[in-house]
Parts: structure tokens; C-alpha cells; sequence
């Protein structure tokens, strides 16, 4: 078979998807070497079962699986019982998805009696906790509470993964709870959560909501704080969530917004409140997650998901009529169940991502490391819920691109004859009106006076104040490339006649996750290879969004020595809510040319698209915005606010998502509230 890289102008990952959804189309799947190619081959072939292709069983089971899922064939609850016995969280996840279609067409007394003789036989604790939830998630009532009173005494089942699957199974049966014991012998507070929980109490308190005949709708926020974009895996998604769920509570049609976050075990601790007001008619709603080091490996996170996200919301006093999730994972995808076991309408922000990343990264790679071959099981797997999301969902949109929708539809094609063929609506997104503080002028001098505060360890060296200034706000991530910008600012030699300013990461090395570690840990070795720039490079620990939004106005405004710019060198976005804030403050911005970014910013009219493929390629383009002529780049700062300012309110962002909410048919949630 020939090879076919996306270099050549054939994508093998959108070819085998747009054979597998449009036949009609007739293209050929590149016969492209690798393991790529033998899981599109095992995934993605419609009419006939291929020849094993790959070396791992488990990959071969799992591609196989996932083919048969998205053909909708509903497997025998044995065959999904012998999978989940020798499976990692993949497979598990997998599993999970497949059993809901398969339940309700088999013998429910035949599958309870199979499950009961695993749970019976099983001494592996991750394998014990993943076949309690699949009795939890069918209601199936398997073992007498003597019986299961017996075995919590013994391994595997008193250690901590199947412990806390037994707990959640419990919540479902009463006549079980006498073997609950007392929330206080819990080893944390995630335990003891579970506990009160599973025996039945309340865990706070029913908001008031609005008396109104509008919807109450809830949305995801799994990764990250709201209050803290930039740390660990917090990011714009949190900024957008909190501003857009207090402009829907006040926008026509909508009576009320829950927004569910996650706190683990130590956050529980310190902060046990899970119901907490953010604004008028808006409240946060906390899901328990368990403790990062009791995780046993092969145990799906999404089962505990679901079953927190039934319980909270079933706690709420009324039903959310919808459940809006914007993240391709087994977090979405548990939210997702327990919205069709609320009776919930749910709506799915699709992405091409990983999507378009795939075959760039994977294809023709026929010497794969495990580490690439991880990678690239993770990235498919993403796929995967996206493609079970987009099954599951009562309405697709997207976000808006350059191309509308094409770029998605090429990504998912089974979208293609959404609306008449149009394809999904894409809501157009925004942000908030930024509101100056009383003490706005010292905030702002203050901000500004501590990027040049030499007491600190890392701070721009005051000599350098009168420089051209660069400014980049994110999560520390790879795929923000903070470590590429300060590359191509070294490489080039602007680091000469600049600084550069990164905010972004956590201020306390315990708090940095492995992919914000690899980011600091290739800017050291920049600067240790390049010790001349030290003194003009500044790492910020990440701010709260209005004191980056603060900051980046001291820096736009009069009085600054060296002009400032906006940078987003990240290697694709899909909207870029940090370029937008930094737009509305006035700073010229240059952005990613890949994503969203280019739908809002028009290349030398109201900012720069770079590309950002290489540090070469970066370079070039900070040299082109740093060598523009100052009247030219006040004009682009004018049109880029008026952008802004015309198109991109978070009030016009909630009217826009709210026609998407109330044009869905109401479901029967409504004249369940109590």
C-alpha cells in the first residue's frame, strides 16, 4: 500500500472517518504504515470485519469495540463482561458506553447472574470497583447485603477503589444501607461526602430559584477553576463559563444556571460548600472527585461522574431541563449519562481537537516508542467520546472559524446533513464588560510596578522599561508554547531589544502539573543556554482574570515607557478568549493563525495571525509586529476594540446560546418540578 502523509495532501484519519459516515464518497483510506493505520483500519471499516492488525489485543479489542459502537450494534453483555475483565480505563470507558445499549435487549436476570460471579470470583481491586459500577449503572441489585457485608471485610473489596464503588452502589438500594458505616470513619472528605451521600442526606441545601417558566440550565466546567485561569488546567473555558452563566440567568428564556465544577479530596476539605451563589439566578455546583492517589489503573473516573452528577442535581429540588458540554473526554461523556437519566436535553460544543492534530502527529510512524503509542491511544480515544457525545446529543453547535463550520464537518462528517446540510450552528462567544475597581489608577501602577520589582526572583530588570513589551496569558501548557515564544524571542535576538513577559502556572511547585513542569523545564534550559536573557524575561504566576485584565490596560495606556503587545503563540485555539480581553484593553494583539483566532482577528487590520508551526516561523512574525509603524499599529488597536466592543459582549453571547436552548423541544423535566 502506498504511504500518505497530510504533507502530501491526503489526510489518512479524515479519509477512513469520511469513508466510514459519506460511503458515497468513495475514498480510499492511505494505506499509511504504522499503528495509525491499523487502528483506522480496525476502527473505521464499515462492511466487513478486517484481518487483525494490531500487535496489542487490547488495542485490537478496544479499536473493535468502538467500531461496533459508532455502527450502534449492541454486543452481549458477556462479550463487554470478558472486556472489562482484562482492560485498562479505555477499555473500561468503552465498556461503560456499550452497556447502556446493551442492557435493555438481554435477559436482565441472565446478566445479574454473570456479573454476581465475577464480583464473587474477582481479587483484583480496579477490576472489583469497575464491575460494581456496571451493576450500579443497570440497577442491578447482584449480591444479598449479607453477602456484600461479608465481602467488605474482605480483599480486595476493603481497599479504597472498590470500597467507594460499593458506597455508590449502596445509594441505589435502601435495604443495603445498613452496612454503611458512619461518614465520620472515613479516611477524607471525599469519603465521608460519599458516605452521607450514599446513606441518604442532604448535602446542601435547595436554592431558591426564580419562579418562572424558563429553563434551568446547567453547564460543565470538569478541568480547572473558574477563579484562577492560568494554574494547572484552568484556562479561558472557566472565564467564559462564569461570565456567560451569570448573563443567561438574565437573559429571556432562561430562569436559572448551574455551572458544575470538581474539587477533590483536599479541596473538599478545605472548601466543603458545594452549592455556592456566583451571581443572580447563577450558582456553582460541586462534583466530588476522588483523590488523585487512591486512583487504581484501569478504573474509568467517569462511573464516580455520572453517579455525583445524579445526585447533586437530583438535589437541586428541581430538574435541569438541559446540559450543555464543551470537552471531549470520560467527563463529558459521564455528565452525558446523567443528563438521559435526568430526562435532560443535552447540547455538545464539538471541536476538531485532537482531530486535526492526529495524523500530523501519528501517521507513517512505523517505529513507534510506547510513549508515542500512548499518546496516541489518548488522542483516539478523545475521538471516541466526541463521536459518542455527538450521538448522544440533542443539538451539535460549534465554535465559530474562519470557515464556519466546514473545518468541523471535515472532522465529523456524520454532521454534514445537520440543518438542511448546512451543518451545526456555532453560537458566537464573548466576554465581559471589564469594570475598573474604585482604586483602578493604583491597582493598575501597582501591577505594573511589580513586573520590574527586582526583590522578586523572576522580574524585568528596570533598566529595560523603556523596551517594546511582550505579553502572553495562558495556562502553561505545550500546546500554548509558551516555551516556543520564548525561543523564537531568544533566537531571533528580539530579546535584545525587548521583554517579555509570561503570565501563566502555579506559584507553588507542589501545585504544577507534569505538563506545566515540561513547559518551565524547557525555558530553563533556554535560559540557561542563553544566560543575556534572564534579566528580560518575566514568569508571573497566573493572575485572577481581572487583574490580568487590569494589567493589560496599565500596560495600553498612557505613561508606559515601551509599548506593550499582545501574543498568543499557542499552536492552535479554538476561540481565544485571552485575545479577545486583550483587544478590548487596547494592546495590539498577534495571534495563532490556527483555530478560532482568525474568525475575529483580519491579518495587519486589527492584528497579527501568526504562524506559530515553528520558533522560525513565530520569530518572523513578532519581528513584523514590532517593526510596524506606531500610527499604523494605533489604528489596528481602534478597529480591533471596535471589534470587540460591536460583536463580542457576553450578553450578545447569551442571547445567541439561549435561541439555541429554548428552540429545542421542552421535555417532560418540566412538570416534574417540585
Amino acid at each position: 500500500m502506498d504511504a500518505h502523509t497530510p504533507q502530501d495532501g491526503t489526510d489518512p484519519f479524515v479519509a477512513a472517518r469520511q469513508n466510514f459516515w459519506a460511503p458515497e464518497a468513495a475514498l480510499r483510506i492511505p494505506g499509511t504504515p504504522g499503528i495509525l493505520a491499523s487502528f483506522l483500519h480496525t476502527e473505521y471499516r464499515r462492511h466487513e470485519r478486517p484481518v487483525r492488525l494490531l500487535a496489542d489485543p487490547l488495542d485490537e479489542r478496544l479499536a473493535s469495540l468502538r467500531r461496533d459502537l459508532r455502527l450502534r450494534r449492541a454486543l452481549a453483555p458477556e462479550e463487554l463482561l470478558a472486556a472489562a475483565l482484562r482492560g485498562d480505563h479505555r477499555l473500561r470507558s468503552t465498556v461503560m458506553e456499550a452497556w447502556h445499549l446493551s442492557l435493555p435487549l438481554h435477559d436482565t436476570e441472565r446478566v445479574r447472574r454473570g456479573l454476581r460471579e465475577e464480583i464473587l470470583r474477582c481479587t483484583d481491586p480496579g477490576t472489583l470497583a469497575h464491575l460494581i459500577d456496571l451493576a450500579t449503572a443497570g440497577c442491578l441489585n447482584v449480591l444479598e447485603p449479607a453477602q456484600w457485608a461479608d465481602l467488605a471485610r474482605r480483599q480486595p473489596l476493603n481497599t479504597k477503589p472498590a470500597r467507594l464503588a460499593l458506597w455508590r452502589h449502596i445509594a441505589g438500594h435502601p435495604d443495603l444501607r445498613r452496612i454503611l458505616p458512619l461518614p465520620g470513619t472515613a479516611d477524607d472528605a471525599y469519603e465521608r461526602l460519599l458516605l452521607a451521600a450514599a446513606g441518604g442526606r442532604r448535602l446542601f441545601e435547595s436554592p431558591a430559584f426564580p419562579k418562572g417558566d424558563g429553563l434551568l440550565v446547567v453547564q460543565s466546567m470538569l478541568l480547572g477553576e473558574m477563579d484562577s485561569p492560568g494554574e494547572g488546567s484552568s484556562g479561558g473555558l472557566g472565564v467564559l463559563l462564569a461570565g456567560l452563566g451569570d448573563a443567561l440567568a438574565r437573559t429571556r428564556g432562561i430562569d436559572a444556571v448551574i455551572t458544575l465544577v470538581t474539587k477533590d479530596a483536599r479541596e473538599l476539605g478545605e472548601e466543603p460548600d458545594l452549592l455556592r451563589v456566583r451571581g443572580a439566578g447563577h450558582w456553582t455546583l460541586t462534583l466530588p472527585t476522588a483523590p488523585h492517589d487512591t486512583a487504581t489503573a484501569g478504573i474509568p473516573a467517569g462511573t464516580a461522574l455520572t453517579w455525583w452528577t445524579n445526585r447533586v442535581l437530583d438535589g437541586l429540588g428541581r430538574r435541569p431541563d438541559l446540559v450543555h458540554v464543551r470537552y471531549a473526554d470520560d467527563g463529558s461523556l459521564a455528565v452525558a449519562e446523567a443528563a438521559r437519566q435526568l430526562g435532560a436535553r443535552l447540547i455538545f460544543t464539538a471541536t476538531p481537537d485532537p482531530h486535526r492534530r492526529v495524523s500530523e502527529r501519528h501517521a507513517g510512524r512505523t517505529a513507534t516508542s510506547e510513549t508515542e503509542a500512548e499518546e496516541l491511544r489518548q488522542d483516539l480515544h478523545r475521538v471516541f467520546a466526541a463521536d459518542r457525545l455527538v450521538d448522544r446529543a440533542d443539538e451539535v453547535v460549534g465554535i465559530p472559524g474562519r470557515g464556519g463550520t466546514g473545518e468541523l464537518i471535515r472532522y465529523f462528517p456524520q454532521l454534514a446533513a445537520v440543518r438542511g446540510g448546512e451543518g451545526p450552528s456555532a453560537p458566537q462567544e464573548g466576554i465581559t464588560a471589564y469594570r475598573p475597581a474604585a482604586d483602578e489608577a493604583m491597582r493598575r501602577q501597582s501591577l505594573l510596578e511589580g513586573l520590574f520589582a527586582t526583590e522578586l526572583p523572576s522580574a524585568l530588570d528596570p533598566a529595560a522599561r523603556g523596551l517594546p513589551l511582550l505579553l502572553t496569558v495562558g495556562r502553561l501548557h505545550p500546546l500554548k508554547q509558551q516555551h516556543v515564544l520564548v525561543r523564537a524571542w531568544i533566537e531571533s535576538g528580539l530579546h535584545l531589544r525587548s521583554t517579555l513577559v509570561v503570565v501563566g502556572g502555579s506559584a507553588r511547585a507542589e501545585g504544577r502539573d507534569p505538563a506545566e513542569r515540561a513547559v518551565r523545564s524547557a525555558i530553563a534550559d533556554l535560559i540557561d543556554e542563553h544566560p543575556d536573557a534572564a534579566a528580560r524575561l518575566a514568569l508571573v504566576p497566573a493572575m485572577p482574570n481581572n487583574a490580568v485584565r487590569c494589567l493589560e490596560r496599565a500596560l495600553a495606556g498612557p505613561g508606559t515607557s515601551g509599548r506593550a503587545h499582545y501574543v498568543c503563540p499557542s499552536a492552535k485555539e479554538e476561540f481565544g478568549i485571552a485575545v479577545l480581553e486583550a483587544m478590548d484593553a487596547g494592546l495590539p494583539v498577534a495571534g495563532t493563525g490556527r483555530g478560532g483566532i482568525p474568525h475575529y482577528v483580519e491579518d495587519s487590520v486589527n492584528g497579527i495571525l501568526l504562524d506559530t508551526s515553528s520558533s522560525k516561523a513565530l520569530a518572523e512574525g513578532l519581528e513584523r509586529l514590532l517593526e510596524m509603524a506606531p500610527a499604523v499599529v494605533d489604528a489596528m488597536t481602534r478597529r480591533a476594540r471596535a471589534t470587540v466592543r460591536a460583536r463580542y459582549s457576553i450578553d450578545a453571547a447569551a442571547t445567541a446560546f439561549a435561541s439555541v436552548y429554548t428552540r429545542l423541544p421542552r421535555t417532560e423535566t418540566a412538570a416534574q418540578r417540585t
